[in-house]
């Protein structure tokens, strides 16, 4: 497993040029990946790894998809730092998920329709044309010559794109309670990712909801980032300055498109959080990113320690604790906490056979 760890970590450096530095076990580590040390010193760097289809038999060299952890630990084994790297191949090359690079365009002559939700899902027309590999949590903003404003959101919820076109007519002072789902200024257009906490099948259930209340968890969009402080009783200007429109009274004023990232900030904000909430635990105490006593989880893992296969009745086939606990949105947690244990597993703190395998 190791050889391979390394050969792929060449792979990626030579290929994408942007890979976070890696490393190995020291040499007072167990000659075999698995083996728990009797030694009392933990001090030095380690890497663990979880990957796309790794449940279904796909080899780590042959996926598309996987997550690093780096850890660096101290001889008690105390997390002195943590780095978590999502990394996703694209026409052959590896980038980081979290690398926050994107193309953004926007043609102000399209008027948005809405893409057709569930099984047989059919994309809408948008007026943004978008090329990155975070769409977690991703907006963009644009307001032509004529104060047309163009507004793109990734619902963290659906995962759909949500296109806002507001003419220059239009009243600013509208409250944001009435941008619905089924108002006019309001189109889900694309589905950026498959694997959305709601998979909503139709609209019309969801016409008299908003970015902000669709679910429960839309908390997650305005309860830090740009638009904290933004609700559904602030005004529609209130909400497009906070995305960085400028107003000249309540005549938005032309600008080019910008892009960013709302709430904890895409997936470069939810990892970081991540490895902010590691630095300084005892990594001997903390074996897991996920309690899996909790029954809803415990009741998800089968005899081969994969989580969300095998489901008993009551349990649940994904863990989305981080919404509250640690990254503040929907980052499917099993997939972090595999590639976690693995660097436990390379510092000798855990076996590999003590590895639950999350969904990825």
């Amino acid at each position: 497993m190791r050889k391979r760890v390394k050969d792929m970590m060449f792979f990626v450096l030579i290929l994408s040029l942007v890979l976070a530095t890696s490393g190995c076990a020291p040499e007072e580590a167990g000659e075999e990946r698995g083996e728990v040390r009797e030694d009392t010193s933990f001090a030095g760097r380690y890497v663990g790894y979880s990957w796309q289809g790794e449940v279904t038999g796909t080899a780590f060299e042959d996926t598309e998809q996987f997550v690093e952890t780096i850890l660096d630990l101290d001889e008690n084994g105390v997390i002195q730092n943590a780095k978590m790297v999502f990394f996703v191949q694209k026409e052959g090359f590896w980038i980081p998920r979290q690398s926050g690079n994107a193309y953004v365009d926007v043609d102000f002559s399209v008027d948005p329709k809405p893409a057709v939700p569930g099984e047989d899902y059919e994309p809408g027309e948008s007026m943004f044309t978008i090329y990155t590999a975070d769409m977690m949590a991703f907006y963009a903003v644009a307001v032509d010559e004529p104060g047309v404003v163009a507004v793109a959101m990734v619902d963290p919820i659906t995962r759909y794109q949500f296109d806002k076109k507001f003419p220059q007519d239009f009243d600013f002072q509208i409250p944001v309670s009435e941008l619905t789902i089924g108002s006019s200024e309001v189109v889900p257009t694309i589905r950026t990712s498959a694997g959305g906490l709601m998979k909503p099948d139709e609209w019309e259930t969801l016409s008299d909801q908003t970015i902000f209340n669709i679910n429960p968890w839309s908390h997650v969009v305005n309860d830090v980032g740009i638009l904290q402080g933004v609700n559904e009783s602030s005004s529609t200007q209130a909400f497009l300055e906070a995305l960085g429109v400028e107003f000249d009274g309540e005549e938005p004023q032309p600008m080019n498109v910008a892009y960013g990232y709302f709430g904890m900030g895409g997936w470069d904000g939810n990892y970081g959080a991540i490895e902010e909430s590691l630095r300084g635990q005892d990594a001997t105490e903390k074996t897991s990113l996920i309690d899996w006593s909790i029954p809803r989880y415990a009741g998800a893992v089968n005899e081969e320690n994969i989580f969300g296969v095998d489901v008993e009745s009551g349990a649940t086939r994904t863990v989305q604790n981080s919404i509250d606990g640690i990254s503040g949105a929907t980052t499917r947690m099993s997939r972090e906490s595999t590639s976690y244990q693995r660097a436990l597993v390379e510092a000798g703190i855990i076996n590999e056979e003590d590895v639950i395998v999350g969904r990825f």
